[in-house]
């Protein structure tokens, strides 16, 4: 292996990756399978890939082409060298709007090329529902469909030239009536015309084994076509000149219900024009027909709220030159449709929200609605339309005789089902029945005339199985062509033809069989960490070049583009620590260490993943058994203890002293070294007075506010305390002006103690020898894996929080990480506590406090533009709908953006980190803060999201409450000011 990795670092110019963490990254695409490649080549160009064939060659050595890795069959996978065209050949060559074509790379993204060619009201057809970041190379080795092939067709219908590298060396440019073909092909097919005729199923998504049947002359001789979906096992694709295709100007999307995923797929055949197959016939302008009909059942619906009633309901978009003609076109198919309820919906943002429902359900389809655990395998096997019903309820039947479960969805228009199902691939007898179960799903499809696959290829999954669909002389005819293209079975073998069992080499095989020991308690995975990590499928939503709408996943990622800064790539690290091949030091391995230390904790894959990876656990864990009985970083110590400095100086009125010195360079400069913190940070300033004294001070000068109303206790936040009092101060302004009484926290461990005065008095003299204490959500320990602390101070919270327990009390918390740290790292890290999830079930925003516990009080009106970002563990834990209505009862205006900060608590902080924080921010908070309205309150409920503004921006961003407090204040008398401004 050295020897090869030495040539191929002297051959080629891209990168050439035989590390552990490199090798790691690509062991497995979206599929069951996992197999350890020797190394990764990120090649230039196609003299690269050139190169890189002839070094493998004479060596041997197998090679995989590789995409976004997001296939699911495992035809992404392999033992010799990985070709990962993403990196560099990724580009859009040309496009030329009058021809309607374009000329791509490989590792171009779907997306990029629908954005390129969108302004000239084009579009490439097939889409997928991984659009954001499957490739053109990827689709063509798959021959790729998506949900609008009703319409436009698969790749293959897309596919004009092809420009190919064979095994051996040689360039050839594939294109119709032979052109590209290699030596020895067109005799092949001249001598089996017969069984090339008559070997191939006639329906719309038969993406199963070699398309041989294009080099009929009646179809036109077409080697292009051919080699989609030959998954690169006969060549290596360098570039292609595809076909783009007019974008409906206007469209619409009807929402149609039935009773069950069978009812409805037995309604498909009269909403095809004709009855037909396919509308447009292979990318024909569809006319007035749909451009999509999608079915899915309500086991994959998160909430069926806005949904026409039913058990399961087809998605069917129409377009038009116009909204009126789209519209009118949805009604007629609706009129048309024997549905239970209907619904038309024209609103393009209500449009994307329930195509995101579909397009996640890849993920989401991996978790059964009891949590258990589903797998891809059979995931998208296709029959003719008309069979589609009938087939569906066989399905069904031979899942109940095997005592499966799973919930089908998918393209419906084109009979092609997706289904993941609970198959036990962790012990020998759970693999043995998927087995049987698959020859007879097998046996099944080929009954009702279907493909084995109509999406995703054959690849280690399903290409064992294709003689019961073809036959042994079309298979053999297979493998004569294999022997034609690549006749030392270099590319990809194991694929297609002479294929692996399906059984074998499976990722499931190589985790441990007990529980690992871990700190916090996946309650959703059993308490199982080996569990947790494996929710991450491959499906990549991580690795968008951009997110949509108010998302937040992966902003590492979009910083660096790098994979293992990636949700995924992270998740395969801890795959192969866990696995222990590969990476062979567990936790106290310097691979997964690094591609951890990227990631912002910012909890964005808790909810934008479709499967719910929730990377900030895992890291907080990593962390925690990595620096076990070790030396930490510098930043763990002065960051990750942050609330035990900023009390220390706030108990001997050191506060001055520390700002004075903070603002001296030099004595700065050394601080900020030893603490770990960042060279280009600046030191915040701390508060003089903490929001606690401040409060104890109000409270013994004033008469309680809001007496009559309802007890709340707010929260004092290290933040709020020690940083942004004002904060607080406002919170308390706005919460008794809606009627509320505020109280904080205890600060003794008393039997009795009393609760909602703010204030605390000894009555047990045992008491005063505890000490005082301060509740902490303890989000500085666990996002530095500090988590024996974080537990101690934790539990410490609890006997504080004890008498507030015993009432019926809310807890307000104004710092949103916070918050989330309350709601889901507190019952998670004290599983065994019950106390722990009787507090977080308390927790609530300051939105969410107003809404619940003053419904019938009126926000005063601000009634300017808002700008700023939604906090990402707002987004990700606690929801904004409460505060999006806040802000519109008060006339503040606008959406948020999405994204992260950067800052994310420690992270942007610590030394080495800084580019990366400040290229989050880039993203999305500060274009959207730089372009918002000179009017325009800039809102950042998160300290760290206004640390970020003011550092990097000099722009003061105000929590809501802020915002609301000036608001109430500007329309109050002016004696009441004077009065409140004495307090």
């Amino acid at each position: 292996m050295t020897d090869l990795q030495a040539e191929l670092r002297e051959a080629v110019r891209g990168e050439v990756g035989f590390d552990v963490t490199s090798r790691a990254l690509t062991t497995m695409d979206a599929s069951n399978y996992r197999r350890v490649p020797l190394g990764v080549v990120a090649p230039r160009d196609a003299d690269d890939v050139a190169a890189a064939l002839a070094v493998c060659r004479a060596h041997g050595v197998p090679v995989v082409p590789r995409g976004g890795g997001t296939s699911i069959a495992g035809q992404a996978t392999g033992t010799g060298v990985v070709l990962d065209f993403t990196r560099h050949m990724n580009r859009l060559v040309s496009l030329d709007p009058e021809a309607r074509t374009a000329v791509v790379q490989p590792g171009l993204v779907l997306d990029r090329l629908q954005e390129a060619a969108a302004p000239h009201g084009l579009r490439f057809g097939p889409d997928p529902s991984t659009h954001g970041r499957c490739t053109l190379g990827g689709m063509i080795g798959n021959n790729s469909c998506g949900s609008h092939s009703v319409a436009w067709g698969t790749t293959a219908d897309s596919v004009r030239e092809l420009s190919v590298l064979t095994a051996r060396g040689e360039r050839l440019r594939a294109g119709r009536g032979w052109t590209g073909a290699p030596a020895g092909l067109r005799a092949l097919v001249e001598g089996e015309l017969a069984l090339l005729r008559t070997g191939f199923p006639e329906l719309p998504r038969r993406i199963s084994g070699y398309a041989l049947d294009a080099l009929l002359p009646e179809h036109g001789t077409d080697v292009a076509r051919s080699l989609c979906g030959t998954e690169g096992t006969l060549g290596v694709v360098t570039e292609a000149v595809v076909r783009l295709v007019a974008a409906p100007r206007a469209r619409a999307l009807a929402v149609l219900g039935y009773a069950d995923e069978s009812a409805a797929a037995d309604a498909v055949g009269g909403l095809l024009p004709g009855g037909s197959a396919r509308a447009g016939g292979g990318g024909a302008d569809p006319g007035g027909g749909p451009l999509t009909i999608e079915g899915m059942a309500a086991d994959l619906v998160p909430s069926a709220a806005g949904l026409p009633r039913g058990g399961a309901w087809l998605f069917v978009e129409t377009g038009g030159d116009t909204p009126a003609e789209a519209h009118a076109r949805a009604r007629g198919l609706v009129r048309a449709a024997d549905a239970l309820d209907a619904l038309v919906v024209t609103d393009p943002a209500s449009q994307r929200a329930l195509w995101r429902i579909r397009e996640d359900a890849s993920g989401t389809a991996t978790r059964l609605p009891d949590g258990t655990e589903a797998w891809p395998g059979w995931e998208d096997c296709a029959v003719p339309p008309a069979r589609l019903g009938a087939y569906l309820r066989d399905f069904r039947g031979l899942l109940s005789a095997h005592g499966l479960r799973g919930t089908p969805y998918g393209h419906f228009g084109d009979g092609c089902i997706h289904v993941r199902i609970d198959f036990d691939l962790l012990t020998p007898k759970g693999v043995a029945a998927f087995r049987r179960f698959s020859e007879e799903l097998a046996e099944l499809v080929v009954a009702h005339g279907g493909s084995l696959s109509g999406e995703h290829g054959d690849g280690q999954a399903r290409a064992e199985l294709l003689p019961r669909m073809y036959g042994p002389d079309l298979v053999a005819l297979f493998e004569r062509a294999k022997a034609v293209w690549d006749p030392d079975d270099l590319l990809n073998p194991g694929m297609l033809v002479r294929p692996a069992p399906l059984d074998a080499d499976l990722r499931f095989s190589v985790l441990p069989r007990e529980p690992v020991d871990v700190a916090f308690g996946y309650p959703a995975d059993g308490g199982d960490f080996s569990a947790a990590v494996r929710r991450c499928v491959g499906v990549a939503k991580c690795r968008t070049a951009a997110v949509e709408g108010p998302a937040v996943m992966c902003p590492s990622y979009r910083a660096t583009g790098e994979e293992e800064h990636s949700t995924r790539g992270r998740a395969r690290l801890l795959h192969e620590m866990l696995a222990g091949e590969l990476v062979t030091d567990g936790w106290r391995s310097t691979e997964v260490r690094d591609a951890l230390d990227l990631c912002l904790s910012c909890k964005g894959c808790r909810s934008d993943c479709p499967v719910g990876v929730d990377m900030a656990t895992y890291k907080a864990e990593f962390l925690y058994h990595h620096y076990a009985g070790r030396r930490r970083p510098a930043a763990h110590y002065a960051l990750g203890r942050l609330p035990v400095w900023l009390r220390w100086s706030a108990r001997t009125r050191a506060v001055p002293l520390i700002n004075a010195l903070a603002r001296v360079p030099p004595l700065a400069h050394v601080a900020k070294r030893l603490a770990g913190i960042a060279p280009e940070r600046e030191i915040p300033r701390l508060a003089r007075r903490t929001f606690s004294r401040w409060w104890e001070r109000r409270r013994q000068g004033a008469p309680a506010a809001g007496a009559g109303g309802g007890l709340v206790i707010l929260w004092p936040d290290t933040f709020t305390e020690h940083l942004s009092p004002s904060v607080g101060q406002a919170a308390v302004r706005v919460l008794e002006a809606a009627g509320l009484r505020v109280a904080l926290p205890p600060t003794l461990h008393l039997e009795r103690p009393p609760v909602g005065d703010g204030l605390t008095v000894a009555l047990d003299p045992l008491s005063l020898l505890r000490g005082r204490g301060r509740v902490c959500c303890g989000l500085t320990y666990v996002s530095t894996g500090q988590l024996d602390h974080a537990r101690a101070v934790l539990r410490r919270t609890l006997d504080l929080m004890e008498p507030v327990l015993d009432t019926a009390a809310p807890v307000v918390v104004l710092e949103p990480s916070c918050a989330a740290a309350l709601r889901t790292d507190l019952p998670e890290l004290l599983h065994d506590d019950p106390r722990a999830a009787r507090l977080a079930a308390r927790v609530l925003t300051f939105a969410e406090t107003l809404e619940r516990h003053a419904p019938h009080w009126s926000p005063p009106r601000v009634d300017r533009p808002a700008a700023g970002q939604t906090h990402c563990h707002q987004h990700a834990v606690l929801g904004d709908a409460a505060d999006r209505r806040l802000r519109a009862a008060a006339g503040l205006t606008g959406e948020l953006s999405g994204g992260c900060c950067g800052l994310a608590g420690d992270f942007g902080f610590a030394r080495g980190h800084f580019e990366i924080s400040r290229a989050c921010a880039e993203e999305q908070l500060l274009p959207s803060v730089r372009a918002a309205d000179g009017t325009a309150v800039v809102l950042a409920d998160g300290y760290s999201c206004r640390t970020q503004l003011e550092q990097l921006a000099g722009v003061r961003g105000r929590h809501l409450a802020e915002v609301l407090a000036q608001a109430l204040e500007d329309t109050e008398p002016a004696g009441k000011k004077s009065r409140e401004a004495g307090k």
